[in-house]
C-alpha cells in the first residue's frame, strides 16, 4: 500500500507563489511515479504535472507549463510542485497522486488553493 498526503494550499493574491508538498509512506519501493491533478469547483479533475522515478517531468498545457515545476526530494518521499505568477484560475483544490505497482492509485485528501485579490 502507498499512502500519500499534501499539504501548503492557501489564500494568495495573483502573481504570487505558493508550493504544495506531497509525502508518500507505505511500500515506497513500488512506486513508479507522482504527480498532481486539480479540481476548480464546477469542473472536472484535470492533470497538472507528474514526475517519474527516473526524474523526468511532465506537464499540462501552456495553462500551467512554464509557470508551475514540478519536483521531488527522493530522501524525504516527498514530491513538490511549485506554482509561480498564481491566476484566479488556478483556484482549486489540489490532489497529489501516486501509481504504484503497476496499476494502482493512491490519492491524497486534496488541499485548497486560492487565488485572490
Amino acid at each position: 500500500q502507498v499512502q500519500v498526503v499534501e499539504s501548503g494550499g492557501g489564500l494568495v493574491q495573483p502573481g504570487e507563489s505558493l508550493r504544495l508538498s506531497c509525502v508518500a509512506s507505505g511500500s515506497i519501493f513500488s512506486i513508479n511515479h507522482m504527480g498532481w491533478y486539480r479540481q476548480a469547483p464546477g469542473k472536472e479533475r484535470e492533470w497538472v504535472a507528474r514526475i517519474t522515478n527516473g526524474g523526468s517531468t511532465y506537464y499540462a498545457d501552456s495553462s500551467v507549463k512554464g509557470r508551475f515545476t514540478i519536483s521531488r526530494d527522493s530522501g524525504k518521499n516527498t514530491v513538490y510542485l511549485q506554482m509561480n505568477s498564481l491566476k484566479p484560475e488556478d483556484t482549486a483544490v489540489y490532489y497529489c497522486y501516486a501509481d504504484w505497482s503497476g496499476m494502482t492509485r493512491s490519492w491524497g485528501q486534496g488541499t485548497q488553493v486560492t487565488v485572490s485579490s
